[in-house]
């Protein structure tokens, strides 16, 4: 069926339904892209993966992450998790092979390592396909260095050392990836500052009275789909242009409102915690000490 799911569990049965051979590791493996192959009874099925997915490519034609359907023929960089869902359809260019490197990771592979917990600390890995790393041909040319230092791990007879050593690149990849996003965020300020100016006409027209009183403080998810950006690249965005989180940005515009309304309003301050979108006026004050040290009475005094 075209719209089912398939649970792909295994690394040995991706490289079955990519036309592969069996895997030389059956919990890590390097992909050449250009072998592999989708084959016809598969094609408009969506996959669910049970391991990590690094890739390098170029030339990959029509991508579908969710609803949306992308093109890319340029090189770049993407990270799936485990349970994240992907859609991958025929080459939208003909004649053009598609090219570059695919790391497979079971989390199997990392038990007992630090690399275990920390790789979830990689916020990339819950970017959409749409949000995919963008490459110098420098930087290109320093992950696939890593790529062929893993390869020639897996490709050696396998001793105590192997997994320590490729966990090793694999951290070192990670961390190499970090900070080429910081440098994608860094090179595209122009467009950052478009997103910017939108969230804060959102988050303006949102805390109108009629908004906030209905719908309370919108959340990380509804700001974010407002956007068509997934929740942690935006947050990865607004730190990097503000050193502020998205949830922290929200909630810094909600005490501007705060303030303004507590220094040039008559407003009671449960009027006040009501209009910001507070059921109760104590979990407004609270919310207001935390972030300024003063409570809402004080804060007023201030002023007069």
């Amino acid at each position: 069926m075209k719209n089912s799911i398939r649970k792909i569990a295994s690394i040995k049965e991706m490289h079955r339904l990519r036309g592969l051979e069996s895997p030389l590791h059956p919990l890590v493996s390097l992909i050449d892209y250009g072998m592999t192959k989708i084959l016809p009874e598969h094609l408009g099925d969506r996959w669910n993966i049970g391991f990590y997915s690094i890739g390098v490519k170029r030339n990959v034609g029509t991508l579908r992450y969710g609803q949306q359907q992308y093109d890319f023929d340029e090189g770049l960089m993407s990270f799936i998790a485990p349970g994240q869902l992907l859609h991958i359809e025929p080459n939208s260019r003909k004649n053009v092979t598609p090219e570059g490197w695919l790391l497979l990771i079971h989390p199997d592979y990392l038990w007992n390592s630090s690399l275990a917990k920390n790789i979830k600390q990689y916020e990339f890995f819950q970017y959409a396909i749409n949000e995919a790393l963008f490459m110098s041909p420098s930087e290109e040319q320093t992950i696939e260095g890593i790529f062929q230092n893993i390869q020639q791990e897996i490709a050696s007879n396998i001793d105590s050392f192997s997994q320590n050593i490729i966990i090793a690149q694999i951290e070192l990849l990670l961390q190499y990836a970090e900070r080429f996003y910081q440098r994608q965020f860094i090179t595209r300020k122009k467009g950052n500052h478009q997103l910017l100016v939108q969230l804060e006409d959102y988050l303006l027209q949102f805390f109108s009275d009629e908004e906030l009183i209905k719908n309370g403080v919108p959340s990380v998810v509804e700001v974010s789909k407002h956007l068509n950006l997934s929740p942690n690249y935006l947050s990865s965005l607004l730190k990097s242009s503000t050193g502020l989180n998205t949830q922290q940005f929200i909630q810094e515009k909600l005490l501007e409102k705060a303030k303004e309304r507590l220094s040039t309003s008559e407003l009671s301050i449960s009027e006040i915690a009501f209009s910001c979108g507070f059921e109760h006026s104590q979990s407004f004050s609270k919310f207001f000490k935390a972030k300024t040290q003063l409570s809402p009475t004080e804060f007023r005094a201030s002023f007069n």
